[in-house]
Formats: C-alpha cells, sequence, structure tokens
C-alpha cells in the first residue's frame, strides 16, 4: 500500500448478521484529491465511512488511513480523521457562536485564536448573522451548515463527508461545495459521498460510483452511471437571493 495515499483498502468489506453491506472494495485516495463516492441510499456508502473512520472495524479486507492499519490503529484514526454525517449532532442550548467555541476549546484553541477561526467558518457557512441565536432556532438546513463547521475548527488532514448537502437549498448548497474546494485548495484530502452525480462531477477529482455495496465503475462518464442514478442528474441551480437565516 502506498503511502502517498490517504485512505488505500483492498477488499474491504463488511456485513451484520449475514447482510453485506460492503462487499470486498478497492480505494485509492491521493493526499490532497476530492474523492466523490457516488450511490444510491443503501449503497454502503455510511459504512464505508464509518469503516474508514475508525468507528466501525471492517469484516474483511484490510485498509490504511493516513498511513495508519486500519485495524491496529483506530485511535489514531479517530485522532487524525473528522467526519461529518447525514444527521446533525449539535446541542440545541447552545447559540452557533458557544457551540464552535467549546470545540474549539477542546482542540485547545482559545482567545483571538478562537474567535478569529470560528467567524471565518461561521461566515463562510453564512452562520454569522444567526450565531448568537440558539441552535434550537436552527433550520435543519443551518443545524447541517453548524454540523460542518464545527468538524473544521481544526482543520483536519482528512475530513469525511458523508451525504453533506442532502436537503439543503442551492444556497446552502454552493456555500458548502465553495468550503470544498476551499479545502483542497488547502492541501485536506476530502472524502465525500453523495447521491448527486452533479455533485460528484462538480466536486470530485476522481469518482466511484458503489451499487449493493460493490464498487460497479470509477471515474465515470454518463453512460457509465447506474440507471437509478441517473434520474437524479439536475443542471447547476440558478442564483438566488442570499437568506442567512433561511
Amino acid at each position: 500500500m502506498s503511502a502517498e495515499m490517504a485512505i488505500d483498502t483492498r477488499g474491504l468489506s463488511k456485513h451484520f448478521n449475514g447482510a453485506h453491506a460492503v462487499r470486498g472494495i478497492d480505494l485509492q485516495v491521493p493526499r490532497g484529491t476530492v474523492f466523490g463516492l457516488l450511490g444510491p441510499r443503501g449503497a454502503g456508502k455510511t459504512t464505508t465511512m464509518r469503516m474508514l473512520s475508525a468507528l466501525l472495524l471492517p469484516s474483511g479486507g484490510e485498509a490504511r488511513v493516513l498511513g495508519h492499519d486500519l485495524e491496529r490503529e483506530p485511535q489514531t484514526i479517530r485522532a487524525r480523521v473528522n467526519l461529518t454525517g447525514q444527521f446533525t449532532h449539535v446541542d440545541d442550548t447552545l447559540s452557533g457562536q458557544e457551540t464552535l467555541t467549546r470545540v474549539a476549546r477542546l482542540h485547545g484553541i482559545s482567545g483571538l485564536g478562537s474567535r478569529v477561526r470560528t467567524n471565518t467558518l461561521l461566515k463562510a457557512l453564512g452562520l454569522l448573522e444567526a450565531a448568537p441565536r440558539p441552535v434550537k432556532l436552527y433550520s435543519q438546513s443551518m443545524r447541517r451548515r453548524l454540523d460542518i463547521a464545527a468538524s473544521l475548527v481544526l482543520p483536519p488532514e482528512l475530513l469525511l463527508l458523508d451525504e453533506p448537502t442532502e436537503g439543503l437549498d442551492p444556497l446552502s448548497r454552493r456555500r458548502v461545495w465553495d468550503m470544498v474546494r476551499a479545502l483542497r485548495a488547502e492541501g485536506t484530502t476530502v472524502f465525500l459521498s453523495t447521491q448527486q452525480p452533479e455533485e460528484a462531477e462538480q466536486l470530485a477529482d476522481r469518482i466511484a460510483v458503489l451499487e449493493q455495496g460493490k464498487v460497479v465503475a470509477e471515474h465515470p462518464l454518463l453512460g457509465d452511471i447506474p440507471p437509478s442514478l441517473t434520474d437524479q442528474r439536475t443542471t447547476r441551480p440558478p442564483p438566488v437571493a442570499d437568506r442567512s437565516l433561511d
């Protein structure tokens, strides 16, 4: 396995009570790139993400993440990788600003450094105006963006984004896309799962298509995308008014 790869898997698999969720996949993700894992709901994308973040041990195969063996060094991987899932996990009683400040303190960032970093993220994701408000008053789109911001307070070497724009409005989706592009420009490796072919094409340097737990295509053109996904192709959303509190 190559040290130049942020993620390198061989025959990675996972089954639950005899049901195969991931079936022997091989993935190679070069450092500093955006990799798109494209597939319909239930294809095994989230299970793959949880294995790569060392939250779930594989049933078979092998994998190295940032040069560390997934089964032998899970704690090291967890310390160096951030995973943002499909569902937000934030404290409703805190404000957006307080949420990010608390995360910054957990990472040893305080004072001016904390304020600068949290304000930068809030502005980039369209949450600056809403920052003083309790999270319980946020829309689902805002909560999702806050969850992404929390994963970036301390920039990770590898960021795993599990369907980060699912359910977002067009403006919020573009903000997340811009953030992914900025991370890539800074040298962060991003592993992105999505059901949207357009999103994968817009953001990813390399793409693998996952169906029923198997990689069925790589670097796909339209003709390689399974029929279950082709009806999800959309045109780029038209410009919309900036409504940071939506």
